[in-house]
């Protein structure tokens, strides 16, 4: 059983600065995706209200739900790498004496950082591209797409900085391999 399993482990900052200036971005980004989903649900309850007991017609409010509940899944992510809640199978860092767990620490966070660095850059070419030539949505709301589409840059950028965070709190001693202690 991990460190993880049962315990609420969060991403550990010391007295740096950088970590707990992260932690507070991360923790923020966290607010407002809780945010967007408590949104997204009250819009749910108006456009049931509205379709069903008033007998009227919604026009905007199925796309403002999809935009807000992805825009809430890509803001969330800095906060659940934060607080270590993205599924983990820690079978071989558990198996692993201290010094190799922590090289598979930092080369699995390497790797992840790479791809996510990879992702936000083709995430923000798109909010660009979006943002550039105007586009819109072909819907009668016809929302302007680089309002929704700036949550893919932002939550990935967000989400890089978490991680290079637990990157740097790894190599400098502040955290733990995989949250594990020394075995």
């Amino acid at each position: 059983m991990s460190a993880g399993a049962g315990t609420h482990v969060v991403a550990r900052t010391g007295d740096s600065l950088f970590l707990r200036a992260v932690a507070a971005l991360s923790t923020l980004a966290g607010w407002a995706s809780a945010a967007m989903i408590v949104a997204a649900v009250a819009l749910t309850c108006q456009m049931i209200f509205i379709r069903f007991v008033l007998n009227g017609s919604t026009v905007w409010q199925t796309e403002a739900v999809i935009y807000l509940m992805i825009a809430a899944t890509l803001i969330g992510l800095p906060y659940v790498q934060r607080l270590r809640g993205h599924v983990n199978v820690d079978l071989l860092p558990l198996a692993l004496s201290r010094g190799p767990r922590k090289v598979l620490a930092i080369v699995m966070l390497s790797m992840s950082i790479v791809i996510v660095a990879i992702m936000l850059w083709y995430g923000y070419e798109w909010w660009h591209l979006a943002f550039e030539r105007n586009w819109r949505s072909d819907t009668v709301w016809g929302v302007l797409l680089w309002k929704p589409y700036l949550a893919l840059p932002l939550g990935l950028a967000l989400f890089l900085l978490q991680l290079v965070a637990d990157l740097y709190a790894l190599l400098i001693g502040v955290d733990k391999p995989f949250g594990l202690e020394d075995g």
